[in-house]
């Protein structure tokens, strides 16, 4: 017998809660795009001072494409900014570009959330390509029908969003302690910086959020189903 899903109410706030995360992201990121950092230098040059004083010279900083495309590559122990956060030297490229070295950083501590969750990465991505599968399995049969595997798989993305939160919470810290310490940018950035980075931050509590309230609508389908 099909389950109707009841519970569906429940994809709603964390969806919400992202769209309005990635609002936050935007507008916060446009605001201080045209404000400078005050120091002059690009986020390149900048992500370059972190890394150097931190004796991580042999940590390349290079360009991508796309908007926002910034990320720290454990595996190959590079830095990659975006082309308008790597020539930019606004408050927002500076914040971004010393947000990625904080991973860096991290790195080179041996920070544990970032181990755990570099050990993660794989599985993660597995699962997050079986819940689009699941998504399209689910509306075409029941949703009751595919839970104990929406279970185990939404329980691993959500996971893996927990053990993400320190992680970007910790290189936002780091970069903060390093802009300021090393004088990359002034004192009039201070708020600017926090403002971009505790935006970016809120993406990832979205994430953590969304993953967490689909794990609970499948369990409650699931609870159901069973009763019946």
């Amino acid at each position: 017998m099909m389950i109707i899903d009841q519970y569906w109410w429940l994809l709603i706030p964390g969806l919400l809660l992202g769209i309005c995360a990635q609002i936050k992201v935007s507008s916060t990121y446009r605001r201080y795009v045209e404000i400078p950092a005050g120091s002059g230098l690009t986020g390149a040059l900048v992500a370059r001072a972190i890394l150097d004083c931190a004796g991580l010279g042999n940590v390349p900083v290079s360009e991508v494409r796309g908007h926002l495309t910034d990320h720290y590559d454990p595996v190959k122990r590079m830095l990659c900014l975006s082309s308008e956060n790597y020539h930019g030297a606004s408050i927002s490229a500076v914040g971004v570009a010393a947000h990625e070295a904080g991973h860096a950083l991290q790195h080179q501590a041996a920070y544990a959330p970032l181990k755990l969750r570099m050990v993660m990465v794989p599985v993660t991505q597995f699962a997050s390509t079986a819940a689009l599968w699941i998504g399209i399995a689910g509306y075409l049969m029941s949703f009751a029908k595919i839970t104990g595997i929406a279970i185990v798989v939404f329980g691993i993305i959500t996971l893996f969003q927990a053990v993400t939160l320190p992680v970007e919470f910790d290189a936002s810290r780091r970069a903060k302690v390093q802009l300021f310490r090393l004088g990359l940018v002034d004192n009039r950035a201070h708020t600017g910086v926090s403002s971009v980075l505790n935006a970016t931050a809120l993406t990832y509590v979205a994430a953590m959020v969304q993953s967490l309230f689909t794990l609970i609508h499948f369990i409650l389908i699931a609870r159901g189903s069973d009763r019946d």
